[in-house]
Order: C-alpha cells, then structure tokens, then sequence
C-alpha cells in the first residue's frame, strides 16, 4: 500500500518549480544512474516501472514501483504500466490552481514534479526489419501520453524526454535550490512535442508501406 503524503506549492512557486517527486520510466538508460541517484540523495522520492526500477534497485537507489502507486500490476505484458489516474491526475494537476490541488488531497493522489520517459525504440524495429506483428510492438503508448502530458503541464511540471538534457537539468536544480525555471520547463515541453510528433510520423510512414 502507498504511504500518502502531500506536498504544498504556492503560486509563486510555480517561476521556479521545486522538484520533490520524479516518474522515471525510460528505454535508454545511459546517464539514469547518475540522474536518480542526484535526485534522490537531493530527497526526491523516485517512482518508476519494470526494466528502469529493476536498474535503480540493483543501482541501491530507493525507488518506489507504479504499481505500488496505482494499487495495480502492470498487465498485457507492460502495455497497461502508467496509464491510471494515480499517475496522470499527479501529472496534469494545475498547481496554480486550489481546485486541482484539492482535488488531488481529497482523493490521496500525490502531485509529480519531474517526468523522465524516453520511448522504445521504434526506428531499431524497422532497422531490424522485425516482421509487423513484433514490430508493433515497439510502438510506445505510455511513454508519449506521460510526455505529452507532462509537456502540456510544463507550467506544473518538468518533462525530461531526451538524455542530452540531463546535465542541463542538473545544472538547473543546482543553480537555483533545487528548483526548475519556467523557461527551462518551457523550452523542454517544445522538445518533447517535437519529439513526439516525429516519432508519430515515422511509425505513420512505417504502417504506410503496405505490408502486412
């Protein structure tokens, strides 16, 4: 069972967003261990699923499983991990806004800060010239709903999609007490959707071919 806590923002915190919870989940793992052990000797509580909690875990790192924040297995063989409203209400929760807030108290969901997801690796599918059925598979659903989400919030919410910006990051929560500016958090979220939208375009081009 989750321990339920709550974390309090204030409007004026929202300039330089404090980050106090993380949802790592990634396909790439370079440069994680060095990332979640920075948050978490800072006090960040880690949340994470399958392959990346496994790595953290062997890393010593204390990290806490999805499933123990949804009160749910991940199913269908990982395809059902993050999508559940004990993940996304903490994602897409406005901080500037009481009613969110409240919202989230009342039902004991705990707000995220901090969104690190990168996404199967889609183009190593094709590379591979996996037949269409494994291919498929390497289509990511969690990871691009976590980013857009957590992109769309970025007023709420850093989203940290790809490894080159992990020292930027670092550098970001050392400069200014361990909290993230909204240009920063801004200029993720463009990333992010750019991301994403290229991804989208090379699985639509990939389906496209005809092959069946």
């Amino acid at each position: 069972m989750q321990a339920f806590f709550h974390i309090f923002y204030h409007e004026d915190d929202m300039e330089f967003l404090p980050i106090k919870r993380a949802l790592l989940s990634v396909t790439d793992k370079s440069g994680l261990e060095e990332l979640a052990r920075f948050l978490a000797d800072n006090g960040v509580e880690l949340v994470s699923t399958g392959g990346t909690r496994k790595m953290l875990m062997n890393a010593g790192i204390p990290v806490t499983s999805v499933s123990e924040v949804t009160g749910f297995p991940e199913i269908l063989g990982g395809r059902v991990k993050t999508l559940h409203p004990h993940v996304h209400a903490g994602v897409l929760a406005d901080k500037d806004n009481p009613e969110h807030m409240a919202t989230l108290a009342k039902l004991n969901l705990v707000p995220f800060d901090l969104i690190c997801v990168n996404l199967y690796d889609f183009a190593l599918a094709v590379e591979k010239a996996m037949d269409l059925k494994a291919a498929v598979e390497q289509i990511d659903i969690g990871g691009p709903t976590l980013l857009r989400a957590g992109a769309k919030n970025f007023h709420s919410v850093t989203v940290l999609p790809d490894i080159a910006d992990y020292a930027a990051f670092m550098d970001e929560l050392k400069t200014n007490d361990f909290k993230v500016s909204l240009a920063f958090r801004k200029n993720m979220a463009v990333k992010t959707f750019g991301m994403i939208s290229g991804y989208d375009h090379m699985i639509s081009e990939y389906l496209g071919r005809g092959e069946l």
